[in-house]
Order: structure tokens, then C-alpha cells, then sequence
């Protein structure tokens, strides 16, 4: 740049001298951004339109944090926030950018359009241009402070080598999350940034486009996103913060989503969509879509960790991370409606019943409602969390787990794995409700080493392993609600298959069981799971029952039990979905949640949902853990055997071992006495007890 006189060039060369006005991201847009978007809006920027974006816009200056990430439906204003952060970066802060669009082309379009239109209504910023040619071209904007502004796109050439301090991606999941074999985007951006230390900040912005991974996950913090690539599997690695509103009525906090929208049944979409409603999930106050810009100007960012209480006091202890991320749902976004989003709602599920079309489908969740999208060859009937919001608190707990009010008899159910058993304990009641009392795993042997611990249990190589079956299950009791007795359980199903030496050593527990004398063996049931389609659901078999051979395992001495797996999974399934008590319901405990101090807290949820129904049967395509969905469908056998025949019990008349507890047969009583003693009778014992039950 040529200049004429001194004057001239003291006036050009102050912008780069002059000092940093103290002004956070937000209020640099309040005072130096104009808009000016006909139809849409025209003024200064406001704040209050879009209060969601103060926070992540000024946690772009902040020194606690390298990285913002937001996720959000489409016309929340989150894009325009990278021009405010020009314009505070230009006259506030000086310091080089880099801009990354999803292609060469839509870079070169969103500099000789958006940007373009901003620094001409901006005009604060766009005097701040160095003029000329080689300053102020398609991909680079050199301003009068000294400050660069690059807009580049994602290719290595672009995001390696190259030393800016702020780095803004622009519609990362429209992005390839893979550059040339060297890492996603993001990652290569903050490479760039990382010299600069905490003065370094790279950004990410988006709607969700990827697709959910694993349709079995739940959440095991309440603000965790689903498994998915791009932008929200970012916001996992932040501090999750989620966008809440106060419901008028309670002053409950919650998160506004799609899911919370009501509206009633109608051919015409319009006519539907102009009676929708928000339901407080506290209260069910019903929110009209006139109050959204209050309930905005309301709301506050809650961090994982975190909960904003009626006093309107943030307690709680935050995930810390270097990284501030934003999850925001369509419900909240100023520049849309209600009515808008259930009208494309409903568009697209009609279009995906009509053509089997999923693409609007998947278009309006990511970019409306701000979800990531599950396919719907992904969907196998029901969600882990679906079963998990069902969990109910009948007392008791992981240490000492408690018999509700409402089961009769107990039946217990042992999966053979390498090197422990798993054990789940099913309580059953009228109409065939069933409760998931107790699960637990058995993994120490009764065998000690030279220092006399208990050595890790192996049910293949070893047989007097299984003898811990004997007190750890088949004589278990469970104390009851009512804190008025035990009850005991009534029979014990236990796989028969497994590694080499399962099947050896099982038959060879029952032969003890039997030979003792304690009469246990009425009480324990091997069982074997067979596919084909036209076995019964249920019946007894005696394997090898012609060989006599001593030294086989099967000498056809050995009872068990055949069930048809796809039979029995069918009626697991249809139990599973069940939601009102009777008929068949399966109950689970709260306590359960306290399994995740040592595990994974949804496993038991996963597994119940690990398998499909395919023409050939149940299925489990991906390969995972699926003991729960087995162990329940065992139990569901059990009940089929001449032992209990569930089916056809009257409850009004029922055995005494499934009678109310005051007379039940398996409960033991406060003062002592075993079932089936009389006041008079101390002589009871276990081949008492197995001659009561058979």
C-alpha cells in the first residue's frame, strides 16, 4: 500500500498500535454488528434474541478453556456468531484466524457472500480492511491492527504447517471427519493453536449429520450424547452443557426438546401443528409456543455435574475439561417455530411410510430438532432406556436386595461363563408379573492356594466348583418387604452347555445333588436352549439316555430341560414390552443404578435389547453381551415345568408355595421356623423342604 504523505501512513499504522477495548465477544456484537436480513431481521445486534449464545460466544476469549463446541439445529444464530467473533477479534483483540468452510467452493462462496455482506453492514470491522488487492482477496483478509483471516477448507495442505492462534469450523459435519489418513478436523485444527497455549481457541460448530452408532446405548450421565462421529461425539470430550428453561408454573429447570411437544391427532398437518404444546416434564404445565422468547431470556447453561435449583443456585461439581461445549435442542432456537417443526415432522414420517424414504426424515431431526438420527434398519423394537425409565424403588439394595410386595415364589437362573456363574434371581406374582430381584456373579471357588485366598472359579476344569451353587443359590432366601420374613428359593435353572468340561461337570453336580440325601436335586434344573422352530417351548430329556457307560457324562440318568429359545425369547420380548402392572409385566429395581461405582450401569438394560426377531429367529448381530436376555427366558421356562406350570395357576386358590406370604410355604417365618414346620416340629430339614416342593 502506497502512501502520500506522513499523515497517512500514522493514521493506517494506529489501528495496530491502538490498545484492547475490555469488551467480552457479546458486547463487542451488541455495539459494532449490524444486521441487515429483510424478511428476518434488521439492527444492531441483540442479545436478547438469542440469549442461548452469550455464554459459548464468550468463552472465546476465556483462558480457562482451548476449545468451544456447539451443537445445534439450524437458525439459532450459532453461525453468525463466528462474524462477532471477527468483529470483537478486529477492533477488540487482534489476532490471526483461520475459518474453515466443508469445500474450497462453499469457502469462496461464504467469503464473497456472508462475509462480505458483513463487513459492508458492519462497518466498524469493514474500515479495519486493509485495502487492496493482495490484502483483501477471496481466501485472505489482512485487517489495518495487523490481525489475518484465512478461509481455508479441510485438507491437510490447508491444516498442517500453519501457526493461528483461533480456529473456526464452520458446519463440521458436513466435513470428511478423516483428512488424509491423519485425523479428524478438529484435532489437526487445535494443532494449530496449541503454540499459543490457553490464548490458543479452536471451535466447532453443526448440526448432528452422523448417524447414531448403537441404537442399545443409554446414557450413563444425564447429559452424555449418543454414540456418533462429528460434532456431538466432540461435545462428549467438553463439559456438556445443556441449554434448560424454568417451567412458569413449577420453576422447575428442564431441557426443552422435540420430545416434550404434544399436539393432537390430525390428517391435516397444519391444523395439528397450530395446537402444539410443550409439556413441563415435572408438572405437565403445557407452554405455548408465544412464550419461547420469555422462556429464552429465562434460561441458563447447566453443565454435566450440575443442577440449577428452584432458588435459582447452580450446585454441584462440574466436568472439568478444557473444552466448553453446547448442546442445544430445535425446541429453543429463536429463529424457528413449534408449529414449524411439527409440520416437517410429520411431513417426513408420512413421506417415510408412503416411499420408505428416510432422507427427510433424517434431514428434520438433525437440522430442526438438533438430534442425531438413528436409522430404522438399526431399531430392533425397543431402547435400553425405555427400560430403564421403567425401573421402580421397592426398597432393599445391591447389598441386601429385598422380595416386593407382589411375588409369590422366587426361581433363580445360572449362566456358565469361564471363570464365574451369573445369577439372576426373577420373582413371579399373579397375572405373571415378574420382578428382577437379584443379580449378582459367583466368582471365588471354594479351592484355596498356598496362602489360603479363594482361587478365581473354573466350572470347566474343575467340579467341586459347582458346589458353591449349593448355598450362593439353591438355598438362598431373600428377606421381604414387610421385614416379616425370607423367602426361599423355590427352584434353580442353570445352563448345561459351555466350554469343554461344562456339560461333564454339570451332570456330575446333579449326580451329587441327588446322591446326597438332601433332596436339592428337586430344587436344581439343568437346561439347554434348542432353536428349532417346531420344539416345544418346554419338556424333559434324558441325553444319551440309551448308553450306560459310566464314563460318559451323559448316561441318561440326568433330567434336562429343553427350551425352545424362539419361542421363549418371543414372550420375553412381548413381557419386555409391557408398561402396566398385570399381565405379564417385567419389573426392574432402582438400586440397580448402583451397579456403575465398579461397571457400566446400563449393561443390564443393553443386554435385554442385544438381540432381533429375524425370519430365522432371535438374532444377535453384533455380537454383544446377552446373559440378562437368556437368563430371563430360562426363568420363563422354569415356569413351564410340572414343578411350577405358571400358567395354570388360580390365584385364588393357589399352592401354598405361591400363597400370599403369611401362608406362603417358602417363606420363613420371623420367629424360626422353617415352611413347613408346625409349632411342634423341630425336626425339619432339606429333604423336608425338596418332598414339600416337588
Amino acid at each position: 500500500m502506497t502512501y502520500l504523505t506522513l499523515e497517512q501512513m500514522i493514521v493506517a499504522t494506529a489501528e495496530a498500535v491502538r490498545p484492547p477495548e475490555r469488551l467480552t465477544v457479546s458486547q463487542a456484537a451488541e455495539k459494532y454488528r449490524y444486521l441487515n436480513n429483510p424478511g428476518s431481521y434488521v439492527g444492531q445486534w441483540s442479545n436478547d434474541k438469542t440469549p442461548y449464545m452469550v455464554e459459548p460466544m464468550d468463552v472465546l476469549t476465556s483462558l480457562d478453556y482451548t476449545g468451544m463446541v456447539f451443537a445445534g439445529p439450524a437458525r439459532t444464530g450459532k453461525s453468525d456468531s463466528l462474524f462477532n467473533w471477527i468483529a470483537h477479534t478486529s477492533i477488540c483483540d487482534p489476532s490471526d484466524m483461520m475459518a474453515v468452510a466443508m469445500t474450497q467452493t462453499v469457502a469462496r462462496d461464504w467469503s464473497q457472500g456472508d462475509l462480505g455482506k458483513f463487513f459492508r453492514n458492519s462497518k466498524e470491522v469493514g474500515k479495519r480492511l486493509t485495502p487492496g488487492r493482495q490484502n483483501d482477496n477471496v481466501h485472505d483478509k489482512k485487517f489495518l491492527s495487523g490481525m489475518r483471516l484465512q478461509i481455508k477448507w479441510p485438507v491437510i495442505s490447508e491444516l498442517s504447517g500453519k501457526t493461528v492462534p483461533r480456529v473456526w469450523f464452520m458446519d463440521y459435519d458436513r466435513m470428511p471427519q478423516d483428512i488424509d489418513k491423519e485425523g479428524n478436523p478438529y484435532d489437526l485444527g487445535k494443532k494449530r493453536t496449541q503454540t499459543f497455549g490457553r490464548y490458543g481457541m479452536t471451535v466447532a460448530e453443526a448440526s448432528p449429520g452422523f448417524d447414531v452408532e448403537n441404537s442399545k446405548w443409554v446414557a450413563t450421565t444425564p447429559h452424555e450424547a449418543p454414540p456418533t462421529k462429528g460434532i456431538l461425539a466432540l461435545y462428549n470430550r467438553g463439559d456438556r452443557r445443556r441449554w434448560h428453561w424454568r417451567c412458569p408454573q413449577c420453576n422447575e429447570s428442564f431441557e426443552p426438546s422435540f420430545k416434550l411437544l404434544s399436539w393432537p391427532d390430525s390428517a391435516d398437518f397444519v391444523e395439528a401443528a397450530e395446537q402444539v404444546v410443550m409439556a413441563c416434564p415435572h408438572d405437565g404445565f403445557p407452554m405455548t409456543p408465544d412464550m419461547q422468547y420469555d422462556l429464552n431470556l429465562g434460561g441458563r447453561w447447566v453443565k454435566e455435574g450440575m443442577v440449577w435449583t428452584p432458588e435459582d443456585k447452580m450446585v454441584g461439581t462440574p466436568r472439568r475439561t478444557d473444552i466448553a461445549s453446547f448442546w442445544m435442542k430445535g425446541p429453543a432456537a429463536a429463529f424457528t417455530t413449534w408449529n414449524a417443526l411439527v409440520v416437517k415432522y410429520l411431513t417426513a414420517m408420512d413421506e417415510y411410510a408412503k416411499s420408505g424414504d428416510e432422507a427427510p426424515l433424517k434431514t428434520t431431526t438433525n437440522t430442526d430438532q438438533g438430534e442425531p438420527y438413528t436409522p430404522k434398519a438399526m431399531e430392533s423394537g425397543r431402547l435400553p432406556e425405555d427400560l430403564k425409565a421403567r425401573a421402580e424403588d421397592w426398597g432393599g439394595s445391591r447389598v441386601e436386595p429385598i422380595v416386593p410386595l407382589g411375588v409369590r415364589f422366587l426361581i433363580a437362573t445360572v449362566d456358565v461363563q469361564a471363570r464365574a456363574f451369573v445369577v439372576h434371581v426373577h420373582g413371579f406374582g399373579v397375572g405373571g408379573d415378574v420382578w428382577l430381584v437379584d443379580m449378582f456373579k459367583i466368582r471365588k471357588a471354594e479351592r484355596r492356594d498356598q496362602d489360603g485366598d479363594p482361587l478365581i472359579l473354573d466350572p470347566a476344569g474343575f467340579g467341586e466348583d459347582w458346589q458353591t451353587l449349593r448355598d450362593q443359590v439353591i438355598n438362598r432366601s431373600y428377606p421381604l418387604a414387610d421385614g416379616l420374613g425370607r423367602m426361599i428359593v423355590k427352584l434353580t435353572g442353570c445352563d448345561s452347555g459351555g466350554r469343554e468340561g461344562v456339560t461333564t461337570n454339570a451332570y456330575a453336580f446333579w449326580r451329587s445333588l441327588r446322591d446326597s440325601g438332601t433332596g436339592e436335586h428337586v430344587r436344581f434344573q439343568l437346561v439347554k436352549g434348542e432353536p428349532k422352530p417346531a420344539a416345544p417351548r418346554f419338556r424333559i430329556g434324558h441325553p444319551d439316555a440309551q448308553r450306560r457307560d459310566k464314563m460318559t457324562a451323559a448316561r441318561g440318568d440326568v433330567p434336562v430341560a429343553f427350551l425352545n429359545s424362539n419361542m421363549l425369547k418371543d414372550m420375553v420380548s412381548g413381557m419386555l414390552g409391557r408398561t402396566e402392572p398385570g399381565g405379564g409385566m417385567i419389573h426392574f429395581p432402582r438400586w440397580y443404578d448402583e451397579f456403575g461405582k465398579e461397571e457400566n450401569i446400563n449393561w443390564l438394560y443393553t443386554q435385554l435389547t442385544s438381540e432381533i426377531r429375524s425370519e430365522k429367529g432371535w438374532l444377535n448381530p453384533s455380537k454383544r453381551r446377552n446373559e440378562a436376555f437368556d437368563l430371563l427366558y430360562y426363568a420363563l421356562g422354569m415356569c413351564l415345568d410340572s414343578r411350577v406350570r405358571l400358567e395354570h395357576i388360580d390365584w385364588n386358590n393357589a399352592p401354598d408355595w405361591a400363597g400370599e406370604w403369611e401362608q406362603n410355604s417358602l417363606v420363613i417365618r420371623t420367629d424360626g421356623r422353617l415352611p413347613f414346620q408346625s409349632k411342634t416340629d423341630d425336626d425339619g430339614d432339606l429333604a423336608n423342604l425338596a418332598e414339600l416342593l416337588a
